[in-house]
C-alpha cells in the first residue's frame, strides 16, 4: 500500500527524537510491538541516522520509516541514503525541495494558509500542521474549507483523547511525539510506553478511511 493510503488507514506517525541512540531503538521496537508501526525519527535526536538504519535493518518490514526535521539537502539524501520511506520536514526549507527532488514522500511543515499552499504546490505528498495544538482541532477544519484535496497532518502537542477530534476535522492522520514517546528514547521507562501505546491505540477510531 503506498504511503498516504497507509496513513488514510493507521491515522498515527509516531516521533521519536532521543537522547540516547539504544533508548531510541528500543522505543521503535515497543512501538512495533504495539501496533504503532509507521514511525519517524527525528534527525535532532541523537545518531539519528545510525538508528534509522539500525531500525530498516532489524524491523525490517515491520514498520514504515521516515525521517523527520529534516532541514538541509544533505540532511535530505543522507535520510534516503539511510533507506527512509519518507521524508518530514518543519517547514518549507532546502530538506523539503530536496526530498521531493530525490522522489522520496515529503511530508512538508506548514500552518498559515499560504504556507500550506506553497508546501502543496512544491509537491508535498502531505501537509504537516505545525505546531498543531496552538490552534486546534478547529483550525485543521478550517484549512480544509479552501484546500479540500491537501492532505494535512497535524503534529505538535496532540494527546490521546483530542486524536479523534483532529481525525474528525478532516486530518488525514496526527504526528504524536513527547506526549506518546514521553522519556523513553532518552532511557525512560519502556514499560510506560508501552501503556501508552496502548492507550493511544484504544483512542484511535481503526479501521480504513477514505479520502
Amino acid at each position: 500500500m503506498e504511503l498516504l493510503g497507509l496513513l488514510w488507514k493507521k491515522h498515527l506517525m509516531a516521533v521519536i527524537r532521543g537522547s540516547d541512540p539504544e533508548a531510541s531503538f528500543q522505543t521503535a521496537c515497543v512501538l512495533a510491538e504495539e501496533g504503532i508501526d509507521v514511525i519517524e525519527v527525528s534527525l535532532t535526536g541523537a545518531g539519528a541516522l545510525k538508528v534509522i538504519s539500525r531500525i530498516g535493518a532489524e524491523l525490517g518490514d515491520r514498520v514504515v520509516l521516515g525521517a523527520s526535521t529534516v532541514m538541509t539537502r544533505d540532511e535530505a539524501g543522507q535520510a534516503r541514503d539511510a533507506g527512509v520511506a519518507f521524508i518530514v520536514t518543519p517547514a518549507m526549507c532546502e530538506g523539503a525541495a530536496r526530498g521531493v527532488e530525490l522522489g522520496v514522500p515529503t511530508v512538508i511543515g506548514a500552518l498559515t494558509p499560504s504556507e500550506v499552499w506553497s508546501a502543496s504546490a512544491s509537491g508535498a505528498m502531505a501537509v504537516k500542521v505545525f505546531p498543531a495544538s496552538v490552534f486546534g482541532p478547529s483550525y485543521v477544519a478550517s484549512l480544509r474549507g479552501p484546500f479540500p484535496r491537501v492532505p494535512l497532518i497535524p503534529m505538535g502537542g496532540i494527546e490521546a483523547d483530542q486524536m479523534a477530534a483532529y481525525l474528525d476535522a478532516g486530518a488525514v492522520a496526527v504526528g504524536i511525539g513527547s506526549p506518546l514517546i514521553g522519556d523513553a528514547a532518552d532511557g525512560g521507562d519502556l514499560a510506560g510506553l508501552r501503556e501508552r501505546a496502548r492507550r493511544f491505540r484504544r483512542a484511535l477510531p481503526y479501521g480504513e478511511a477514505l479520502p
